[in-house]
């Protein structure tokens, strides 16, 4: 009896380990996206009984949505064609661009991470998969053989906010062991998004070990803060737990994270080897995060001698009765009575932001105050925003 048992054990386990070698044959034996030569992309997704399946993605063409700032871009859709084998696949029709992609399947009007690709950052609420097309400007997104900076999550303690909170910091090549003092670049995210977003989306460490090994960019500390302050940290990595992600968060653009910035610059400064003056201190964020850095630089004109706004949100949306907003134009007027040594402002044509910067640019002319403008082609993406630190980044210092 005790034999047949372990005789039928023995049988299940092989049965078991056969079934679980034909399924993950079978996985390996789909590529997607396989990138071909040309640059052309294939996607493939086996859904057999889907009635329809589409794919979306940056790569396609952009439809438009109505926002209450205009019309905004979103990812346009292309339809994939069914195989016998129950296999979906779309190919795009002309080779892709150099760039680093995103995009999403989506079965039956059901949005899908492909199964097949496990590049999938978190975008604040989402998945999307990634890929990237080498040989031209994404190079710089790319690991390469060269020395690499180091990355840390370390808390520090706010008293403005009455908690412990959660930053991310790159420090670049040989910091560890150089005894040098390096010029600190705050980098700041949109709504939504937290600490990890310009590592995991941004390729920040990429971009940095890249342009520091091409002798493009001088080695600096990149500072990344939780601009959320209501969070301690981003989703899963705080006390809450894994609490869903959401872009509807408290105290996001109402001068509570403009006074708690000190806390900080204050930390940086005694905990890394830094040049705490003005001349060694740059800022700049995206959307949200370009809202913060204008008004943290006016809050602060002796902080800051780099101001970079990727996308920015460049007044409070809504009415906020917080002193960081009140006598705007007199503290621009101070923060510009000794200039910074550069101000970049960088927008795409179709940014639902758009018609804010033109605004907040004439405002600096009416005034004299010089800027550098990049108006790129595209709108509210991060492809957008990589392009931007890419290009700001070799002006500092």
């Amino acid at each position: 009896m005790k034999r047949i048992i372990l005789f039928s054990i023995a049988t299940l386990l092989m049965w078991s380990l056969s079934f679980s070698q034909e399924i993950s044959g079978e996985r390996r034996s789909i590529v997607s996206p396989e990138i071909h030569r040309n640059h052309t992309v294939t996607f493939r997704i086996k859904a057999p009984l889907a009635m329809k399946v589409r794919i979306t993605g940056d790569f396609l063409p952009v439809t438009q949505v109505d926002t209450p700032y205009g019309k905004m871009d979103t990812a346009g859709y292309a339809d994939m064609t069914k195989a016998e084998s129950g296999y979906w696949e779309y190919t795009t029709p002309a080779p892709l661009p150099s760039e680093l992609y995103n995009y999403t399947f989506v079965v039956d009007s059901v949005p899908v991470v492909d199964p097949q690709n496990v590049y999938a950052p978190r975008n604040v609420d989402a998945l999307c998969a990634q890929f990237l097309i080498d040989g031209g400007y994404a190079d710089l997104y790319k690991v390469t053989d060269i020395p690499h900076g180091t990355v840390s999550r370390r808390w520090y303690d706010s008293p403005a906010l009455g908690m412990q909170r959660r930053m991310a910091i790159y420090t670049p090549p040989g910091y560890e062991n150089s005894g040098k003092k390096y010029p600190v670049l705050y980098l700041l995210h949109g709504m939504g998004g937290d600490e990890e977003s310009w590592l995991t989306i941004g390729r920040l460490s990429q971009i940095m070990d890249n342009l520091i090994a091409q002798g493009k960019a001088k080695p600096m500390i990149v500072v990344m803060p939780n601009g959320n302050v209501s969070q301690s940290a981003a989703p899963g990595e705080s006390s809450e737990g894994f609490v869903k992600p959401t872009m509807e968060l408290p105290k996001t653009m109402e001068g509570s994270m403009e006074t708690s910035f000190p806390d900080v610059m204050k930390f940086i400064d005694t905990q890394y080897r830094t040049l705490p003056e003005k001349s060694g201190r740059a800022i700049a964020g995206l959307s949200m995060g370009g809202f913060h850095s204008l008004y943290i630089s006016r809050e602060y004109p002796d902080k800051f001698d780099y101001i970079g706004l990727f996308s920015a949100v460049t007044r409070p949306i809504q009415k906020v009765d917080s002193p960081i907003y009140q006598d705007s134009d007199k503290k621009m007027d101070i923060q510009f009575a000794c200039p910074p040594k550069l101000y970049w402002i960088g927008i795409g044509k179709t940014d639902f932001l758009y018609k804010l910067n033109e605004v907040y640019r004439g405002q600096l002319d009416a005034k004299g105050y010089k800027y550098i403008y990049r108006k790129t082609e595209g709108g509210h993406t991060w492809r957008n925003w990589r392009t931007y630190l890419s290009e700001f980044v070799p002006l500092l210092f």
